[in-house]
């Protein structure tokens, strides 16, 4: 593929990344560790991910366990789950730290299926954005090297292909979360 052209697919490709991980932390009925992907603790001085800092696991459906490797962050990681937008409360026995997850009501499911949708619409709208700046470089690209318009032209079309391919993969995953999140 053309380098000039490889660029904005690396770009669109790193929006699909992006976007598929913040999918990961978004609660369906299930358990999953990735929902304390953006947790910080602190720790010695600085907020440091919640993975460096302890084991978490999943030992039940609707139950996920936090180990923290030093005791004396037990405290700590608490704090950092009672002041997140997770809303759970976390028990723990002075060791682990379970956080029983509730089953989710109709209404919070239709919430949460919204909230995806917003955000594969944000996906497709950067995407998009991408496919602008690369039509924007084809063009000042026609005035400054003796290039074809019909080499813009394929270049703008080759980008069209990739915005199209990538918005329908967009799609696809909120279609796929929207799924998981509404099985009961």
């Amino acid at each position: 593929m053309d380098e000039r052209v490889k660029k904005y697919e690396e770009k669109m490709g790193k929006t699909l990344d992006g976007f598929e991980k913040e999918l990961g932390t978004i609660r369906a009925g299930r358990a999953n560790p990735h929902i304390l992907d953006k947790l910080t603790v602190d720790y010695y001085g600085s907020p440091t991910p919640l993975q460096q800092v302890a084991n978490v696991t999943v030992p039940e459906a609707r139950i996920i366990q936090i180990q923290p490797w030093e005791s004396r962050l037990i405290k700590d990681i608490q704090k950092a789950i009672m002041s997140s937008d997770l809303n759970l409360n976390p028990n723990t026995d002075g060791k682990v730290i379970r956080l029983v997850l509730p089953e989710l009501t109709e209404d919070r499911r239709k919430e949460l299926v919204k909230d995806v949708k917003k955000k594969g619409e944000a996906a497709k709208v950067a995407v998009r954005n991408v496919r602008r700046d690369a039509n924007d470089a084809f063009k000042k690209l026609s005035k400054q090297e003796d290039i074809s318009e019909d080499d813009i032209k394929g270049l703008e079309d080759k980008v069209q292909k990739l915005t199209d391919k990538y918005i329908k993969d967009i799609d696809a995953a909120v279609e796929k979360k929207s799924k998981e999140i509404m099985t009961v």
